[in-house]
């Protein structure tokens, strides 16, 4: 064989320098590339192995590297208190979900797993954190710029810790009290709902103009893709039964509980959750009707549809009976990503087999893996799939304490100032020689900040994490000279011969979550109501309400000289006082109806028995103390 010349070999090695460059580019990994091309190049490439497991969604402690490469998981999650070690740092955080991202990384396609947590009131798993007032203090606030700002503070505490998706808003309307979830919501009032959606554009970013309907959108490595949560009807359930049934026809159903997705999806939320509950009868988990008939086809919505917590093994009663009709029920019903959270295996062989057995077609895996991919692609997670720690200083930062403190002082009703009108008791004098503060949630952070607080139920006292107690923030606000004397449950006797100027009341409901919180009585128990009866039968008293909803309080009403709900305020115990004490005036105007007695419930605004202790949208006012 002859000696090539050298042109021939230059020509030669020309040809394997383009074949080698034209291997190298993988338009998928291409963020110049529009998102339809990225998606259309990645999908070609994948096994039904990696489209499926792009669909599994699993708990962070089964979550190890070894797990994500295998499996080629696409998702992971921290459930309520799943933490990496107790009061664990922003640092700490960010190692975790970073080690599982590698292991997402090292697989043969390189595509990132998306982590996910909730963040109901700020982000509220982790030590340290903003807790800003739950849904059923903002929604009194009719502030849709405030609920959005807490959206961009709650992003940015959220990205702190290495995390980019979020399972809010609750964009629930609670129609009954009596369910354990009402203070996830932000009214009885649709419209209520719907204007705070607003927190959507503050979690996500602004949606760019001229952006098609239904395209979700995540402006970068500041902000968190958001989930629209629980679709759809879950807070008009029989009686408040959590994860009950939703017994309402098809157009009560889209005025009253549908229209909030419609803001969402506009504003172009990224995700959304799926409800426990049921339609008349039927499970919303396995609603192809719903989901994919409404949601994704006549609403338009492109993101992607996420079960809830073993959201398809609750198909059956009791769950996880059938399970493999549940993986065709859900994954049929147009649910794209399994909420699992340990079990991963089971779903994965069962989904496997139903495709290979053409029981559910291809056509719907692929619907699935376009929509996550979507999301992931729009986040910028192709780009930048490690955090870093430049945001770590935004974890309860002053700026953010400060605007929860706003929020609690718009998210106070006050419902009664004085005995008589022309006497009112609020707001009191900062300068006097002794006040008693009183009560189980005076003193107790855990207590004011509710569930889904450091842990999924809440914890009660003041070791959870930082913040400002209603006890400490009467000290901080009074005058040097006032004396404060606390006295959690005090006997009639201790008020009458302690000659107080007045006493504060704090009392409420423990903390909850979910159907632990479901309640037929809706009173606050004891030894709350001893410490009124003892506190207000000898002395001038204000008695604050901390509840995650409207209480039994009519017997005491008489007692009382001034009464403010304030709901579950979160860690600024401080803006309380600043109302208590006339720094700031009262504004807050309520967004439930406050019932005399339960045997009236379900009761919302425009029903025709309609005649409550004090009616939607009551709220008295009071005019700040000029220094």
């Amino acid at each position: 064989m002859g000696r090539l010349s050298k042109p021939m070999m230059g020509f030669m090695l020309l040809c394997c320098l383009a074949v080698l460059t034209e291997a190298e580019y993988i338009k998928y990994k291409d963020p110049k590339q529009p998102v339809g091309a990225r998606i259309k190049d990645l999908m070609k490439r994948m096994t039904l192995e990696e489209k499926i497991g792009q669909m599994v969604q699993i708990e962070r402690s089964v979550a190890t590297p070894d797990v994500m490469k295998q499996y080629f998981i696409g998702s992971v999650l921290s459930g309520g208190g799943s933490v990496p070690a107790p009061k664990a740092s922003a640092e700490t955080w960010i190692n975790t979900v970073n080690e599982i991202q590698k292991g997402s990384l090292s697989t043969r396609l390189g595509i990132p797993m998306i982590y996910g947590i909730d963040a109901v009131h700020g982000h509220n798993n982790v030590y340290n954190a903003t807790i800003f007032p739950h849904n059923v203090g903002l929604g009194v606030t009719r502030d849709p710029q405030l609920v959005k700002k807490i959206g961009e503070a709650t992003a940015l505490e959220v990205r702190a810790t290495g995390i980019p998706y979020v399972f809010a808003p609750c964009i629930a309307v609670c129609r009954d009290p009596r369910w354990g979830r009402c203070y996830e919501s932000y009214s009885e009032d649709p419209k209520i709902v719907q204007a705070m959606t607003e927190i959507i554009p503050g979690l996500q970013g602004e949606l760019p103009a001229k952006s098609r309907k239904g395209i979700p959108f995540v402006a970068g490595k500041q902000k968190v893709a958001a989930c629209a949560k629980h679709f759809v009807g879950d807070g008009g359930t029989t009686k408040g039964i959590d994860e009950n049934n939703t017994v309402i026809s098809l157009n009560g159903l889209l005025s009253i509980h549908m229209p909030g997705y419609y803001n969402s999806i506009s504003k172009g939320v990224a995700t959304v959750m799926v409800s426990y509950s049921s339609w008349n009868g039927k499970k919303m988990h396995a609603n192809r009707d719903l989901v994919t008939g409404f949601l994704k086809d006549k609403l338009k919505f492109k993101g992607f549809v996420i079960s809830d917590w073993q959201g398809i093994d609750r198909t059956t009663s009791p769950p996880h009976l059938n399970y493999s009709y549940s993986v065709e029920a859900g994954v049929g019903a147009g649910i794209d990503m399994i909420m699992i959270p340990y079990n991963f295996t089971e779903f994965i062989d069962d989904l496997t087999y139903q495709v290979k057995n053409n029981i559910i077609p291809m056509s719907r895996i692929d619907d699935a893996v376009k929509r996550i991919l979507r999301v992931k692609f729009v986040m910028g997670i192709f780009e930048n799939p490690l955090a870093d720690f430049s945001l770590v200083n935004q974890l309860g930062s002053k700026e953010h304490r400060e605007l929860a403190r706003e929020a609690v002082r718009k998210s106070l009703v006050l419902l009664k100032n004085g005995k008589s009108a022309d006497k009112p008791l609020l707001p009191l004098p900062k300068k006097t020689a002794k006040i008693l503060v009183a009560g189980s949630h005076a003193d107790n952070l855990g207590n004011q900040c509710g569930g889904w607080t450091i842990t999924w139920q809440g914890l009660g006292g003041n070791d959870l994490t930082i913040g400002t107690t209603i006890l400490n923030a009467v000290k901080n606000t009074v005058d040097p000279t006032t004396q404060v004397v606390y006295n959690e449950n005090p006997d009639a006797e201790f008020v009458k011969s302690n000659k107080f100027s007045f006493a504060i009341v704090v009392v409420g409901e423990p903390t909850y979550a979910e159907m632990y919180g479901d309640s037929f009585n809706l009173s606050i128990p004891e030894p709350g109501p001893s410490t009124v009866h003892n506190v207000c039968g000898a002395v001038k008293c204000v008695v604050v309400v901390i509840s995650g909803r409207p209480v039994v309080i009519q017997p005491y009403l008489a007692k009382l000289d001034a009464l403010v709900a304030a709901w579950l305020p979160g860690t600024e115990g401080q803006g309380v006082a600043d109302l208590l004490f006339g720094d700031f005036g009262f504004s807050g105007k309520l967004a439930r109806t406050w019932f005399k007695t339960v045997d009236q419930l379900p009761m919302n605004i425009g029903d025709p028995h309609y005649d409550p202790l004090f009616p939607f949208g009551f709220g008295l006012t009071t005019k700040p103390t000029k220094n």
